[in-house]
């Protein structure tokens, strides 16, 4: 695989967002896939949502913190394509599932939760939990290199299937799966189908509506930009009024603040999988930077990675790198795993001179870079990554 030539700045129109991302000048950023870079304007919203309880108290709520959730939503929507008042706000993926996860029933000729063995623990966790509700988890080992193969996914799908629920691309490998026939087959058995998209949504073109999945979720932390403290669930239009999730809470009743003390009501729109008090600072700091993935677009997002990605792998080759995750284009998400030796010592040194990137076991370092990276960073780290790995021989 021959590296291409540099790409002049000037010729990459994504670039234009970087001066929102202040903090990439100072470092080496290829940690999208675990914390995205902050924007500028993530403080100054958290500075305005500090100024406005100081000064409005209370009446803060009517005046601008009851608009942030819809604010945020509506640009969810925009990124993924989605039908407006499919989006609701939750703590972290794991909240946002458990709600979907609520409104299921587990009968026993329907009990059946399909998955697999590179989806991100949390979550398996979470489904395990399903055994005492009388659930059968069936989880989809990986084959060589952690790869999970789509073929295994549909082949486990039958009547009893309740819920299939999948990574899109997988944490550890970087993998991304083609989810449209897993999708597909499940709703021709009946059963509804649920998509961790953490890894995808932000740097890959995520169309739900053409995806077609029941439900989606994601959050604010790793390629969106928006640290911790925000999760979505996407409910599809075309099962949403016909759900009632047990797991709620006062904003998801029709009228909160009538105080109503049940029995519950639930909301017609988004809110009906809502559950306590939103996260108002938590929707503050991330809305900047989803707002920027909504203005670049999904296309042009999943266009960067594919080149900078592309350009990390004809390097690692150059430089006799092994690489662990998937090289086609239409496989790979957007972060690349180089299996070199001590990795985890590489890992350290390379954090102590302000490359950051992070290392898992099994697949070794990996490096993410996202629409403010410049083709020379790509290089330079790679040449780090060189110089490191010759040092912890």
């Amino acid at each position: 695989m021959t590296t291409p030539p540099i790409a002049p700045s000037a010729l990459d129109p994504l670039l234009a967002w970087r001066t929102r991302f202040p903090s990439v000048e100072s470092v080496l950023h290829f940690a999208s896939h675990t914390l995205g870079a902050m924007p500028a304007e993530a403080e100054a919203a958290l500075i305005e949502y500090t100024s406005t309880w100081a000064g409005r108290g209370i009446r803060a709520w009517e005046e601008r913190w009851m608009r942030v959730p819809g604010e945020l939503a509506n640009a969810i929507e925009t990124l993924i394509q989605a039908e407006p008042g499919s989006i609701s706000l939750h703590a972290n993926v794991t909240m946002a599932q458990a709600v979907a996860l609520s409104c299921l029933q587990f009968d026993p000729a329907r009990n059946r939760v399909v998955c697999t063995a590179e989806d991100f623990p949390s979550v398996l966790y979470l489904y395990e939990g399903l055994e005492r509700r009388g659930a059968e988890i069936v989880r989809i080992p990986a084959r060589d290199g952690r790869r999970i193969e789509e073929s295994d996914l549909l082949a486990a799908i039958d009547e009893r299937t309740a819920l299939v629920a999948s990574s899109h691309v997988l944490f550890r490998s970087a993998q991304l799966l083609d989810l449209a026939p897993v999708v597909a087959k499940a709703r021709a058995v009946g059963a509804l189908s649920m998509i961790d998209a953490y890894q995808s949504v932000g740097i890959v073109d995520v169309d739900v509506r053409a995806l077609a999945p029941d439900f989606l979720t994601g959050g604010s932390i790793k390629w969106l930009c928006g640290g911790p403290g925000t999760g979505y669930l996407y409910v599809s239009p075309r099962v949403h009024a016909r759900l009632h999730p047990a797991l709620t809470g006062w904003f998801g009743h029709e009228s909160p603040f009538a105080f109503d003390s049940g029995p519950t009501r639930l909301h017609a729109g988004e809110r009906r999988f809502w559950n306590g008090t939103p996260c108002i600072p938590a929707y503050c700091a991330a809305k900047p930077g989803i707002t920027i993935a909504a203005e670049i677009g999904g296309e042009a997002l999943r266009e960067k990675s594919l080149r900078l990605t592309g350009r990390l792998l004809a390097l690692a080759d150059e430089y006799g790198l092994a690489v662990g995750s998937p090289r086609e284009e239409a496989g790979r998400g957007g972060t690349v795993c180089l299996e070199v030796p001590n990795a985890e010592k590489v890992c350290a040194r390379l954090l102590a001179e302000d490359v950051l990137l992070d290392f898992r076991p099994g697949v070794g370092i990996r490096l993410a870079p996202h629409h403010y990276t410049r083709d020379d960073e790509v290089d330079e780290v790679m040449r780090r990554v060189r110089r490191a790995v010759d040092a912890e021989r």
